[in-house]
C-alpha cells in the first residue's frame, strides 16, 4: 500500500503591532500573492483572507512539510510583496501566528468563515477572534501576547 496523508491548516496571523494597513484597494492582490507563494512551496491552497490587520489561510500540506518553516516562508515573500509592489516600506507581519488542523469535513465551513472575514470583523477584533478560536481548540496561551 501507498502513503495517503490529508494534513489541512487554518492559519492565522497579524501585521505587526495590529497596525490596519491592508487596504481595500490592494488586499485581495496580496491573498492571491500569498496563495501563489503556498503553491510554489508545493503546498495545495485552497482559501485566502482576511481584513485589515490579519490574514487567514486554509491549504494543505505534505508530510514532509512543516507548518513552521511554510509560515517563514510565506511571511518572508509576501512581506518582500507588500514593500516592493505597494510600497509600505516598513510593512512586517507579527512574530507569531495560530494554526489549527482542519478535517475534511470542516473545510467547507473553514472557507465560508475565512469569506465572511469583513463581516465578521464589524462586530469582533483580531485579537476577540484569535483568542477565541485558540479556547475552542484548547489551546494554552500567554495573555501577555494579546495586550
Amino acid at each position: 500500500m501507498s502513503t495517503y496523508l490529508s494534513l489541512h491548516y487554518h492559519l492565522v496571523f497579524s501585521t505587526k503591532n495590529r497596525t490596519p494597513c491592508l487596504e481595500a484597494e490592494w488586499r485581495e492582490r496580496l491573498f492571491s500573492y500569498m496563495s501563489g507563494a503556498i503553491g510554489g512551496l508545493n503546498g495545495f491552497p485552497q482559501r485566502t483572507g482576511g481584513w485589515n490587520d490579519h490574514v487567514h489561510l486554509l491549504f494543505g500540506l505534505k508530510a514532509t512539510h512543516t507548518v513552521s518553516d511554510v509560515v517563514r516562508e510565506l511571511k518572508k515573500a509576501s512581506t518582500a510583496w507588500v514593500r516592493e509592489e505597494i510600497g509600505l516600506r516598513t510593512f512586517a507581519w507579527q512574530e507569531g501566528y495560530a494554526a489549527f488542523t482542519v478535517g475534511h469535513r470542516a473545510r467547507d465551513i473553514v472557507k465560508a468563515y475565512i469569506d465572511r472575514q469583513e463581516e465578521h470583523h464589524r462586530v469582533k477584533t483580531y485579537k476577540e477572534e484569535v483568542l477565541s478560536m485558540l479556547e475552542e481548540h484548547g489551546v494554552e496561551y500567554d495573555p501577555k501576547y494579546f495586550v
